[in-house]
């Protein structure tokens, strides 16, 4: 690489690290104030979280780069060489090789299969896998063919409801939960560009529109494919004890993180190892890119392996232990009076400092020509998730099905559909990712995990869906500013049919003498 390129990329590497500590630091001062206040932990703990959210903020800084200018360029250009084909029978078995290959590789999956005790990590990282896979074949059918979404997603979630009466309670959360941390930072880039590469063979009108929603329909896969797992799964026994991690000294901290970085840089080589070779074999026989650009992008899975290894590192070692101790601690205070409004407390702050809620305040104002303002979308956003957080409190302490929740959810979503411009109900079911964000998948389940074993419920029915919550509320929130939208714009044209464009509107009267 050239040294212009280099300094580029450093350039970059700063913009994200920074980006990923504005997302961390919120959470990390809400738990600092609550651990120097009324929930107290060990020193060795804290001295781990505080080491592990370095880890964190740099892994999220140097693998969302990576995602940028590798991920993106590899769906733009493999969607583009796919669809000059013509040749379904290429296009469908590649698609599901392609998202099957970039999901294994998602780092908030990764986290969430490590957190279950009762499925084994590998099989659960396979079947959504599977899910993602099949799903995306559908999209691009649906992006070639130009069939409505709306249409889809009622059959699909009518299906997916169908299928969750005959599921087994401890599946249907993790079935759910798993929809939404499919559609994290190293998935929706790369699906969204590989749509975005089918589509821009179309040249008619919705084109652009039919790139969007591929999110939509991929999170749908892991949900059937996970409470189909849950039919014939042979569980495994669950161990839902909390014990908290503890540290001799500070050298025991650090060997542990030692400890644990030749696995995870063995998982994570795994992980990405069949996106790249899907990579360097369409480059072979069909991109054939330049040396420079083979390089950068080659340069850009480095980073997103660089970024995940530490990611998950941070994460295991650092974050979620005392994430689990936290939400054990809370319930055992007296502040567990109060463990609603601080579980709603951390939903606002995970999605207004998430960066992908930027991106996604762009996307509309660009829809909405400027019509949307991208506060209003963050606005909404953040009131959505502070509920979802404060509903997921509720479910640990009372413990009612997530179902009594998802399945109005959904609904109102899918009846709102009727109502708006089919545009924002795919960015608003796209923007499911944007809300179950990194934080969602690692500090807040464990938080969840920790309450609801200490209040004595089961933490697969009531801890987890916190994560399925988050991903459904943008779907109603969304659509709300984009309902809003269009009565406004009907105002406009009504006013507009009234006066005529060569009227002469008088704004005062004058008096008759």
């Amino acid at each position: 690489m050239s040294r212009a390129a280099i300094f580029k990329d450093k350039t970059a590497i700063t913009e994200k690290i920074r980006e990923a500590a504005a997302s961390v630091f919120p959470i990390v001062l809400i738990v600092v104030l609550l651990c120097f206040g009324v929930l107290p932990v060990g020193t060795d703990v804290m001295l781990s979280f505080l080491t592990g959210t370095l880890f964190v903020i740099l892994g999220i800084g140097l693998f969302s780069l990576g995602a940028d200018i590798s991920m993106v360029p590899i769906g733009t250009k493999v969607g583009t060489a796919l669809t000059k084909t013509r040749r379904l029978g290429l296009i469908l078995p590649v698609a599901f090789i392609l998202g099957f290959s970039v999901t294994v590789a998602e780092p908030d999956l990764q986290v969430l299969a490590a957190t279950v005790p009762h499925i084994n990590s590998a099989v659960l990282l396979i079947t959504v896998g599977i899910g993602v896979g099949f799903f995306l074949t559908v999209c691009m059918l649906r992006i070639i063919t130009g069939i409505n979404l709306r249409r889809l997603l009622i059959v699909f979630y009518a299906a997916v409801f169908v299928l969750a009466a005959f599921t087994d309670p401890e599946f249907l959360s993790i079935a759910f939960d798993s929809g939404g941390v499919t559609t994290g930072p190293m998935t929706v880039p790369f699906i969204l560009a590989l749509g975005i590469g089918v589509s821009n063979i179309r040249s008619d009108k919705k084109a652009e529109a039919d790139s969007f929603g591929l999110v939509a329909l991929c999170s749908i896969g892991p949900i059937i494919a996970v409470m189909l797992l849950g039919l014939f799964y042979p569980a495994q026994s669950a161990d839902t004890q909390i014990t908290a991690a503890q540290y001799a000294d500070t050298a025991h901290i650090g060997s542990t993180y030692l400890r644990s970085l030749p696995h995870t840089l063995l998982e994570t080589a795994v992980s990405l190892l069949p996106i790249a070779a899907v990579f360097v074999i369409f480059n072979a026989f069909s991109l054939k890119l330049t040396k420079r650009s083979f390089a950068r992008i080659c340069f850009g899975i480095f980073y997103t392996y660089a970024g995940l290894v530490l990611f998950l590192t941070g994460v295991n070692v650092g974050f979620s232990p005392l994430g689990t101790v936290l939400g054990s601690e809370l319930m055992n205070s007296r502040a567990a009076a109060f463990a609603v409004p601080l579980a709603m407390v951390f939903g606002w702050f995970i999605i207004s400092a998430e960066p992908a809620v930027a991106v996604l305040e762009k996307q509309i104002e660009e829809v909405s020509a400027g019509a949307i303002p991208g506060k209003a979308i963050k606005l909404s956003l953040s009131l959505a998730v502070s509920v979802a957080m404060g509903i997921s409190m509720i479910r640990v302490i009372t413990g009612i099905s997530v179902l009594w929740f998802l399945l109005p959810g959904y609904a109102i979503a899918l009846i709102l559909s009727f109502f708006v411009p089919d545009i924002y109900t795919a960015i608003a079911f796209d923007s499911g990712g944007v809300a179950s964000g990194p934080m969602t998948a690692t500090f807040m389940l464990q938080f969840f995990i920790g309450a609801a074993a200490t209040t004595g419920g089961n933490i697969l029915s009531d801890a987890f869906g916190v994560v399925a919550l988050v991903a459904m509320v943008p779907l109603i929130s969304i659509q709300a500013v984009g309902l809003i939208y269009k009565k406004r714009e009907a105002v406009t044209e009504e006013t507009r049919e009234e006066y005529g464009d060569f009227d002469i509107v008088e704004l005062w009267e004058v008096e008759e003498i």
